[in-house]
């Protein structure tokens, strides 16, 4: 079998999964309209904004959890249809969404696995399930103090951690986090920032909603700022200032 072709010098590849000229309303209120948006494998791409810009609404769309009213998702440039995130995670694709959905009362393991078990002989076969915990956990280079811990029992940015290590399971190609750093203290935000970048260093197509502006420019490659439901702007987050990008946020020309 011959190589694949090299893309051409200043080319980059198709993007993992794009969003073309994509609008939602509910009822009279117009949550986004006309979208474009590109995230790429090993890539970092922030999508920030005030409330209401339409955030979580961009990442119900990207995950299957929200169907847009106009314009098409495309997965590898070619248009999909996402009815459900069970249709997207067929697809590699999987959101974390702010409330982790993590039962409180489950240990590390029961929350990885809930729904998706192994089963040997009629049984749960708990080794197999540790043993792939601790792998999915290790390529993250997560901490917990034991599989066997509540949920309950470990920090915000532990909890996080779990929540994207069973988003692994099944090695999607394109992550969304919604909002991750809400309600994390300063080292808890810089542990879970470093997650991200391994993340980007495997090779996933990465997407996180935030109101932070500090925390994205330390971790994004590109930002996208939303405004009223409408792209205000993309930068290279290298190079774009604080100022910038608050001022595309609020409207307010600088």
């Amino acid at each position: 079998m011959s190589a694949m072709p090299e893309p051409a010098e200043g080319v980059r590849p198709t993007p993992v999964i794009s969003l073309r000229g994509v609008s939602r309303s509910f009822g009279a209120a117009r949550a986004v309209q006309g979208i474009d948006l590109d995230v790429h494998a090993h890539e970092v791409v922030a999508v920030v904004g005030d409330t209401g810009a339409g955030k979580s609404t961009l990442v119900g769309l990207l995950s299957g959890a929200l169907q847009p009213d106009e314009g098409s998702v495309l997965v590898d440039g070619a248009a999909v249809t996402l009815a459900d995130p069970a249709a997207a995670r067929a697809l590699g694709i999987v959101g974390v969404f702010q409330d982790l959905a993590l039962c409180a009362n489950l240990d590390v393991v029961q929350n990885l696995f809930l729904g998706q078990e192994s089963i040997r002989g009629g049984l749960l076969d708990e080794v197999v399930m540790e043993k792939e915990a601790w792998r999915v956990l290790g390529q993250l280079a997560a901490r917990v103090p034991s599989l066997r811990v509540p949920v309950a029992a470990l920090s915000g940015a532990q909890r996080r951690s779990v929540a994207i290590a069973r988003a692994l399971l099944g090695e999607p190609r394109v992550i969304l986090l919604d909002e991750p750093t809400a309600s994390l203290g300063l080292t808890q935000v810089a542990e879970f920032l470093t997650l991200v970048e391994r993340l980007r260093e495997r090779g996933h197509a990465v997407l996180i909603t935030s109101h932070s502006l500090t925390d994205v420019q330390a971790v994004a490659d590109r930002i996208v700022v939303l405004r009223l439901g409408r792209t205000n702007g993309e930068f290279d987050a290298d190079r774009v200032t604080y100022e910038d990008l608050l001022a595309a946020m609020t409207g307010v020309a600088r």
